[in-house]
């Protein structure tokens, strides 16, 4: 097996931009801080690295470029510096001036283990008041040749690097401009933005406005490298701006006006980026490749730190403004579904039945605004609760005060003897006395209250609402048919369970509908996840994530392994990465002391491959699921949009890929 413990092996790629220090017209000053500037970075494990537009000239040589003495060094020196990096493990992508047949080109030179690989050319070569290149320069062409040290290297506008020992890592260059270039849809997934622009107010937000975009746009990840100490203050400064997107996100950025060889680094996630490209509806490109992806070997280096955090929670934003904003998208999401539903089928009551746990209880807040928006009383909502045999006096309480506190109409039916005539009537143990609690004692039960339910929306011209939600799905934690997998309408089956309780949190934080529904918010919040269906035997209560495993764990593999496809190496590398220690990386708004989990390895390696088996075999629940908005990206399993996979697909390879990591990795796993 590879490196389990190596970033690389996972689909992710340090990557640096360089500020440096510019002698201006002195290629030889430059080149040797080019060096020492890469050997720093191939050290660090950075496998590209990106230098300032006309690195080795200096942006500001203006009429120099005439001078046939400063293209010539240039030229040596991109050989010095091909020579002097032949150990480094890095992709290094210089600037420089270059002469083709009697014409000067802006150019960026990759260079890496002692060779020359590729050139990109300057199309846009701008014309404005402070700035005319086209005055020195011609626009580059799509791609031929251009000659360096008397050696031909391929060069133009359409240039791709493909570094073969890197899975995913597709380079390419855009000089000077803003603009997507045509290579980022034609398989560059990090591109370089070699800049020569001077400082001026507002300039970092201009640039990091495209950078966002353009990043997302094509599904990559952008470094920016611009020119700034050293250069020419004629009638300019120069900030010498570094920093590095990924799909529109900011990774990480440079102290704009500082001063000597500075690195900024930012490992990229390729194996996400390639993942989002699959599914882009504009990431098949119908133009033609002019040439195919130059192969280079790096032999890159392997035993380096990810720096990265990986986010515990994938469907919640740990910024507190940006969560707080999605909180209200998600909630409004759901509620504009289930207002349009009502409305199309003439607007009957909601029937719902409440537990007094997190699907219900987000659910009824989803019915009670769609009721306020449009315009009819709550009391319209049919609520029931329906106490079985192990309904707790504590949950039965929270969800008869929060139907009594958001005014719904409110029943209780008592499902128990309807449940124990139905288990006489089948002959199980239990009609005759006997404590046996098996699966068909807890589908009865399931089951009979979703049944009333449907007689009971029959009966009142109402429409049963699902709850259940998209963890539950995903691990099939649902009786299937009549029973808590099936509704009229569900609203909560985009939404996974740790994004639950997130959101009621938000409600309670934006008092939406008063203090004595947060107060009640707040108990159900506290309290055990549980489906209470089997009695307590003691103290402990039955616990739903001590079957199916932590849903934050869970939650963490199906993102990973739905949305972006991984395998199980890499999924269990990266929740290692991000739930193997609490003071490791940031954890969003609102939570507290003992809410905050770590996990061995073994431990989550254990989780995953129950995640695996369950997930398989339930694809037939999925497959039969009603209508439901979809909420967040990554956690869709609709048969209709979504999820397309036959119910009887085995789990086979990826519990034996599991298995074999456990036993690679010297683990003692639970196998059942």
């Amino acid at each position: 097996m590879t490196d389990f413990h190596s970033p690389i092996t996972h689909g992710f790629v340090r990557v640096a931009s360089a500020s440096i220090p510019t002698a201006v017209a002195d290629p030889v000053t430059n080149a040797k801080t080019v060096i020492e500037a890469v050997k720093d970075a191939s050290e660090a494990g950075a496998s590209v690295v990106v230098f300032p537009e006309l690195t080795l000239s200096g942006a500001s040589a203006e009429d120099l470029f005439y001078q046939d003495l400063l293209i010539q060094e240039c030229e040596s020196a991109l050989q010095g510096i091909a020579a002097a990096t032949q150990d480094c493990s890095t992709v290094a992508i210089v600037g420089a001036p270059l002469r083709s047949d009697s014409k000067l080109y802006n150019a960026a030179v990759a260079i890496a283990r002692g060779e020359i690989h590729a050139a990109w050319l300057k199309a846009d070569l701008p014309n404005s008041r402070s700035n005319y290149e086209n005055r020195w320069f011609t626009p580059g062409f799509d791609w031929d040749f251009v000659a360096i040290g008397g050696m031909p290297v391929p060069a133009g506008t359409n240039v791709t690097l493909e570094v073969v020992d890197i899975p995913g890592l597709v380079i390419s260059a855009e000089i000077g401009a803003f603009n997507i270039p045509a290579s980022a849809k034609r398989g560059a997934t990090v591109v370089a933005y070699p800049f020569a622009s001077p400082a001026l107010v507002g300039k970092k937000r201009e640039r990091r406005a495209f950078g966002e975009f353009a990043s997302k746009n094509a599904h990559a990840a952008f470094i920016f490298s611009g020119a700034g100490e050293g250069e020419s203050t004629t009638d300019s400064a120069w900030d010498g701006d570094a920093f590095i997107f990924e799909d529109g996100a900011l990774l990480a950025e440079n102290e704009r006006f500082g001063s000597g060889v500075r690195l900024t680094f930012a490992d990229v996630d390729l194996a996400a980026l390639q993942a989002e490209r699959r599914f882009a509806a504009d990431s098949h490109s119908e133009e033609p490749v002019s040439m195919g992806h130059i192969p280079v070997e790096i032999e890159p280096k392997l035993d380096w730190e990810l720096l990265r955090e990986i986010p515990r929670f994938p469907f919640i934003s740990t910024d507190a403004t940006r969560m707080s904003e999605d909180l209200e998208e998600a909630f409004n999401i759901q509620v504009q579904g289930l207002v349009q539903r009502l409305r199309a089928i003439g607007n009957p009551h909601p029937v719902i039945g409440v537990s007094g746990g997190l699907d219900s209880t987000h659910a009824l807040l989803v019915c009670a605004e769609a009721m306020d928006r449009l315009g009819r009383p709550r009391t319209d909502i049919l609520t029931f609760t329906m106490p079985g045999f192990a309904t707790s006096a504590h949950t039965k309480n929270n969800a008869i005060d929060l139907c009594k506190h958001l005014g719904t109409t409110f029943e209780e039916l008592d499902i128990r003897p309807t449940a124990k005539q139905m288990l006489t009537d089948m002959g199980h143990p239990f009609g005759r006395g006997e404590p046996v609690y098996d699966v068909t004692f807890e589908n009865v039960q399931a089951g009979l209250r979703t049944d009333f339910l449907f007689r009971i929306a029959n009966a009142r011209g109402g429409i049963v609402i699902g709850t259940g939600d998209f963890s539950e799905l995903v691990l099939g934690w649902c009786t299937f048919g009549v029973g808590d997998h099936m509704s009229h309408y569900s609203v909560n089956p985009g939404v996974p369970k740790t994004l639950m309780q997130h959101l009621i949190r938000w409600v309670i934080r934006s008092d939406r509908f008063g203090q004595s529904v947060n107060a009640t918010l707040q108990s159900i919040l506290d309290t055990e996840i549980t489906p209470e269906l089997v009695p307590s035997t003691g103290e402990e209560v039955q616990s739903t994530q001590a079957l199916i495993g932590p849903y934050e764990l869970q939650d963490f593999n199906a993102y990973h392994m739905l949305h972006l496809g991984l395998g199980p190496e890499s999924i269990a590398y990266r929740a290692f990465h991000a739930w193997g220690s609490v003071a490791r990386g940031s954890w969003p708004e609102g939570f507290e002391g003992a809410a905050k989990n770590e996990y061995s390895l073994a431990e989550i390696i254990s989780w995953l491959r129950l995640f695996a088996r369950r997930f398989f075999a339930n694809q037939f629940k999925r497959s039969t699921l009603p209508n439901g908005p979809k909420v967040v990206e990554g956690a869709g399993v609709s048969p209709r949009a979504d999820l397309r996979m036959g119910s009887d697909i085995t789990s086979r390879a990826w519990l034996e890929r599991i298995d074999a990591l456990a036993d690679e990795l010297g683990l003692d796993i639970d196998r059942k």
